[in-house]
């Protein structure tokens, strides 16, 4: 029987083809727009994803996120310094500033200023020179995607070419050399990265009376985080947020106050309608353009309850060709999407929600179609 039913679908290849073509776009797009709103998520916390040396970051309590610095005493440091827990903690200065590139272009960055005896802070992933001589005098790491981008050289006859090691910059109008350049995951709130000590990143800096943006905290047992950083707030009144704490900050407020899960979230959706309203369409021409031969099979004896299993077994078939389509092309506009900047990010959990979600709609549309078929007289066979 399940041979016949598939059959059946296949055999009316109009609208065989109409389930198909609907199932793929509702797949598609739930699948693409999904993945696009994850790979965003993933960027929200780029900061945090870069500073792996840190357990806990000491901050005003003010702040939102992680592009809302809001600085504090320096004499910060050294009271958490005191607290019990602490393995140790270093300075981090970060703010935006103008920085002119060698070609003359002026672009708005954020410059990340790290502890200058230690180098606690500094990126991880070199892709040219070394952060050991950010040590040296007017020193700065520059990330990739800003040296061949916004900062790159503009060449006499107008050309561009990476920034290099060795090339100059001039932050809030004071000199800067390239020692290094290095990758930083792809942000959000996009603005290039310019990695020096905190106490040149001071200098750079324009005057006023606080400057510390965060204290990095190390905690010598992880499994102490959490309290130690609910020690730092009672005993210093600053907000002291884990990495996952400060993740989930971070996010939370981009998605709240950009629009960016009211607009995804719309697309998904529009998704799920148009998928529910092809193919319930269609189940329901498919089933009433067949009614003759179920009220066959209902005369030769055949249940309700087979009946149904016949028509699941459509809605699968349908339903895993239409998102296995769909997810394909996804994937493949996802790759095209990532190659000019687009985030973009498909786990498998997606995979598996949005399969689910196609299935539902699949079963959503036939409901109606079902209900016909369970109340059809086998006696309609015999009319002409």
């Amino acid at each position: 029987m399940m041979r016949i039913a598939i059959r059946m679908i296949m055999g009316d290849s109009l609208k065989f083809a109409g389930l198909l073509v609907g199932l793929t776009f509702a797949a598609m797009l739930i699948t693409q727009q999904a993945s696009i709103f994850m790979g965003y998520v993933q960027r929200m916390s780029s900061f945090i994803d870069d500073t792996p040396h840190a357990d806990v970051f000491v901050m005003d309590p003010e702040v939102e996120y992680t592009e809302d610095p809001k600085p504090m005493r320096d004499t910060m440091l050294q009271r958490v310094r005191g607290i019990e827990g602490v393995a140790w903690a270093v300075p981090m200065y970060r703010s935006g500033l103008l920085v002119q590139g060698a070609g003359g272009r002026q672009v708005f960055s954020n410059v990340i200023g790290v502890d200058d005896a230690t180098l606690l802070g500094a990126p991880v992933d070199m892709v040219e020179g070394d952060v050991e001589r950010l040590r040296e005098s007017d020193s700065v790491i520059v990330d990739f995607s800003a040296a061949k981008g916004d900062l790159a050289v503009v060449l006499p006859d107008g050309s561009k070419r990476p920034l290099q090691v060795g090339d100059q910059l001039s932050i809030n109008d004071r000199f800067a050399r390239v020692v290094g350049v290095c990758k930083t995951k792809e942000a959000f709130y996009w603005a290039p990265v310019i990695y020096t000590t905190y106490g040149r990143a001071l200098t750079y800096a324009p005057p006023q009376r606080k400057l510390l943006t965060y204290v990095l905290v190390g905690v010598a047992s992880k499994s102490q985080i959490p309290e130690v950083a609910a020690r730092i707030h009672d005993l210093t009144g600053m907000a002291a947020r884990t990495r996952g704490d400060f993740s989930k900050l971070t996010t939370w407020y981009t998605l709240i106050k950009t629009g960016i899960l009211v607009n995804f979230g719309m697309t998904v959706a529009l998704g799920f309608v148009i998928g529910l309203l092809v193919c319930g369409q269609t189940f329901f021409n498919f089933i009433v353009d067949n009614t003759r031969y179920f009220g066959a099979l209902k005369a030769l004896g055949l249940s309700n309850w087979r009946l149904m299993r016949m028509i699941a077994m459509q809605v699968l078939v349908v339903g895993c060709l239409g998102f296995g389509l769909g997810a394909g092309f996804a994937a493949l506009s996802g790759g095209m999407m990532k190659s000019v900047g687009v985030g973009f990010y498909m786990p498998w959990q997606l995979l598996v929600g949005a399969g689910v979600g196609v299935l539902g709609i699949c079963l959503v549309a036939a409901a109606l179609p079902t209900i016909r078929v369970m109340r059809l007289e086998p006696a309609v066979v015999f009319k002409s």
